[in-house]
């Protein structure tokens, strides 16, 4: 969407319509549960690992549904967006956003691939190595618990419909 286009509000701009999932998606990733009874850190990069985390999540639901996947894209501009806000609050300047954001999207990428395969396989030891590897943990020995819930998360995200998830609304 162009500068112009936003300025004049000529266009609607399409990754409105994933607002609600990806507050949605950051409202998961907020839920003090992953910390109190998984084990991942209350830190800063504990926080951004479970966005990436629940963020994996949602796309790799999205990219099960044909008229769903086109638009991870979207999805994926919305945390860019969002991830770039947050780094220039924190006082990062122009020449180092694009630097950190490439790194911020690498990151996303490994981990939804190490995701997707541990999932699609039901394989809850490589889905606990990649949670090892993946989020900061404030306890090592909760790797298992986080990836349970995480299979519990995916499997609610799969009864979730597409219009529920447009909502940014997950199956119960």
């Amino acid at each position: 969407m162009s500068f112009l286009s936003r300025l004049f509000g000529t266009q609607a701009d399409p990754r409105e319509q994933w607002r609600p999932l990806w507050h949605r998606v950051v409202e998961e990733a907020r839920d003090p549960d992953w910390y109190r009874m998984c084990g991942v850190a209350d830190t800063i990069e504990g926080r951004f690992d479970m966005v990436t985390l629940s963020l994996s999540l949602a796309l790799l639901r999205m990219e099960k549904d044909a008229d769903l996947a086109p638009h991870t894209a979207l999805l994926t501009e919305l945390f860019v967006e969002d991830m770039e806000g947050q780094l220039r609050e924190a006082g990062i300047g122009d020449p180092t956003v694009g630097k950190k954001i490439g790194t911020l999207m690498s990151t996303m990428g490994g981990r939804l691939g190490a995701y997707r395969k541990a999932l699609a396989d039901e394989d809850r030891a490589a889905l606990a190595d990649a949670v090892r590897r993946n989020v900061t943990m404030a306890q090592e020995d909760e790797a298992e618990a986080l990836a349970e819930r995480m299979i519990r998360l995916d499997k609610r995200l799969s009864r979730t419909s597409a219009d529920q998830l447009r909502k940014g609304e997950f199956a119960a």
